[in-house]
């Protein structure tokens, strides 16, 4: 401020220039007090225009000059981010490319329930919760369909209704479990982000954030979500993630006796995953909703959703 009056009186002293001619009478005239206000404004916004610029320049200089803080490490990774990544050791993590994929053919599957058993060791699940179960689907030759479940046990034994053969025109049996949707609705409702897509693309939880609101289960189109009444956290299949980041195969699929759970690589053309698809016909649950799950069926129909 002293430095801009003193601009202002050695004006005044010397006089003022107006079109190229000093006056010197100090009291000013017309064309002197309107040149010495044209001065002071273009003074006062090239000051204003300096102090604006070098705001920004002190906000915006960490960024460009790459500070390292906790919150943005030095790779211009989101701290949060990360973390959910590392949800499981892998050394797919940085491997943008790999896509993780399921095929359940439900033309080899016996509902054994040995998949059920595997996955509720593996993943801790509490009794009367599941992150993966298996329906019998039963179409009678007049047009009506009966769905079972499965019992843990298994199918043979069970004591599911006796059917008479006579009246079924064909049955199979519908392992289920995520679909680890490409545009999850579960991921869209989360209030707190803590549902969240893995770089393999599966749709994790993460503990830390998860409050337990119950917003993503009522969100999936599948019944593939719960609260844990343990964790008091979002609970679900996950493939198995930590298994599948050690290139392990999830629990389910190593214990199917008759292979028919497959799981494997998307991305990559010559995995067995891959050549089945491209093989034969499958489908998706509810294709309608444009969910687009990695999950895929093999010998299902319209019925089964």
């Amino acid at each position: 401020m002293n430095y801009e009056l003193s601009i202002l009186n050695n004006d005044a002293e010397r006089g003022t220039s107006v079109n190229g001619t000093t006056c010197q009478n100090r009291s000013g005239c017309d064309g002197c007090r309107e040149a010495e206000e044209t001065s002071s404004r273009r003074r006062f916004l090239q000051k204003a225009t300096t102090i604006v610029f070098g705001s920004l320049s002190l906000t915006l200089l960490p960024v460009s000059a790459g500070e390292q803080t906790d919150d943005n490490p030095a790779d211009g990774s989101d701290g949060d981010s990360e973390n959910q990544a590392n949800l499981g050791s892998t050394d797919h993590n940085n491997d943008a490319e790999v896509v993780f994929g399921f095929l359940v053919d439900t033309e080899k599957c016996i509902g054994s329930g040995k998949c059920l058993t595997a996955c509720r060791i593996e993943n801790d699940v509490p009794e009367g919760f599941a992150r993966t179960w298996v329906e019998r689907f039963v179409h009678f030759k007049d047009g009506r369909v009966q769905v079972d479940l499965v019992p843990e046990t298994g199918f043979s034994g069970s004591g599911l209704p006796t059917i008479d053969p006579d009246d079924v025109e064909r049955a199979y049996f519908v392992p289920k479990l995520c679909n680890q949707c490409v545009d999850a609705p579960c991921n869209q409702v989360c209030p707190v982000h803590a549902a969240f897509t893995s770089p393999e693309g599966v749709e994790l939880v993460d503990p830390e954030r998860c409050i337990g609101c119950a917003y993503c289960v009522q969100a999936c189109p599948y019944g593939a979500r719960f609260i844990n009444p343990e964790t008091n956290n979002a609970d679900k299949c996950t493939w198995c993630y930590h298994r599948i980041m050690r290139d392990e195969q999830p629990a389910c699929v190593e214990a199917c006796p008759v292979d028919a759970r497959v799981f494997g690589r998307l991305d990559d053309p010559t995995s067995e995953l891959s050549r089945r698809i491209a093989e034969i016909p499958t489908h998706v649950l509810k294709e309608h909703l444009g969910t687009h799950p990695k999950l895929r069926y093999v010998g299902i129909s319209s019925e089964v959703t």
